[in-house]
């Protein structure tokens, strides 16, 4: 288990970063941690591999307690491994040698074997034997998260692990890689700025705000009751409107267009989102967003419905 106990970071002669950070997470599950950018997520990943040493409070893997550079002389725990944003691979060698850079040498039919098996897993097989520097930045992320895994860590830390990656690579290659996080019992933070890696795969979901923990629960949970609309609208747009004197969250498919309604409003623009139109309009001097299947012409009045 990873327990956070009261972590507090801040840099020398700089603001606090983190502080009173808690929260455990047990062997297997994936934890999600979102929030605006310079909230402390990248911070937070780096405090619990041990590459900063933090200002109070501990972090223990079961009876291990990580240290920071002050205590080790090489930082970072073995047993973890952390993906960061600039993937740090060996330009000048291949896909498959950059994954076996971290296996024994000693047992080659093993090693090219979970090579193979990772190759698959990142959907990179057909560039095994591409050197590094000819790939894109999205190749070289998977690549480095496929050399993280390739020593089976009990936990990893990703660092927004498919922003540079193709939204149509992106579904596929997250799918491929929680399921094998799963299947090999393997912890996983992630921190990123995408709903689509909380809300599908997740097992829970951290929001920071104000260098502070504002929620933590599962995300179907953080979803449908968020306590503001900052957290509302890491998933997706979102109104706050008042309705009868009382103040109200409600995200865009929430708003109805109905034939009959005592709620009037006048449409002002039309945004064409693929399978719905995001329909923008005037409420009592509010502006609110709503989808609907088709598009609605500028001026046009219309009848609300609410689902709280």
């Amino acid at each position: 288990m990873l327990q956070v106990t009261n972590l507090s970071f801040q840099y020398v002669a700089k603001k606090t970063v983190l502080k009173n950070i808690h929260f455990s997470l047990k062997k297997g599950e994936h934890l999600c941690v979102m929030g605006e950018s310079g909230c402390g997520k990248s911070t937070l990943l780096k405090l619990i591999y041990g590459l900063l040493d933090a200002t109070d409070g501990t972090i223990f893997w079961d009876e291990t307690q990580v240290l920071g550079p002050k205590f080790q002389l090489v930082p970072g725990m073995e047993f973890f491994k952390y993906v960061a944003q600039d993937f740090d691979l060996m330009p000048y060698t291949s896909v498959s040698e950059n994954i076996k850079k971290f296996l024994s040498r000693f047992h080659p039919e093993e090693s090219e074997q979970r090579t193979q098996e990772l190759l698959e897993v990142i959907e990179m097989k057909a560039f095994e034997n591409t050197k590094v520097k000819n790939l894109s930045g999205g190749q070289k992320q998977r690549v480095a998260i496929a050399r993280a895994l390739a020593k089976e860590p009990k936990l990893i830390l990703l660092d927004e692990p498919f922003g540079q990656i193709d939204n149509f690579k992106k579904n596929s290659l997250r799918r491929k890689l929680f399921q094998y996080l799963k299947e090999k019992n393997i912890s996983c933070i992630v921190a990123t700025h995408d709903k689509e890696d909380a809300l599908s795969f997740a097992d829970f979901l951290l929001v920071i705000q104000h260098q502070e923990i504002i929620a933590f629960d599962s995300p179907k949970t953080i979803y449908n009751n968020p306590s503001q609309k900052y957290i509302a609208a890491l998933f997706e747009d979102v109104n706050e409107i008042k309705i009868a004197q009382k103040e109200h969250l409600l995200y865009v498919h929430q708003l109805k267009i109905v034939e009959k309604s005592l709620y009037k409003a006048i449409v002002l623009n039309a945004y064409f989102k693929g399978n719905y139109w995001l329909i923008e309009a005037n409420f009592e001097s509010q502006i609110v967003f709503l989808s609907h299947p088709s598009e609605i012409k500028k001026g046009t009045e219309i009848r609300l419905s609410f689902e709280f």
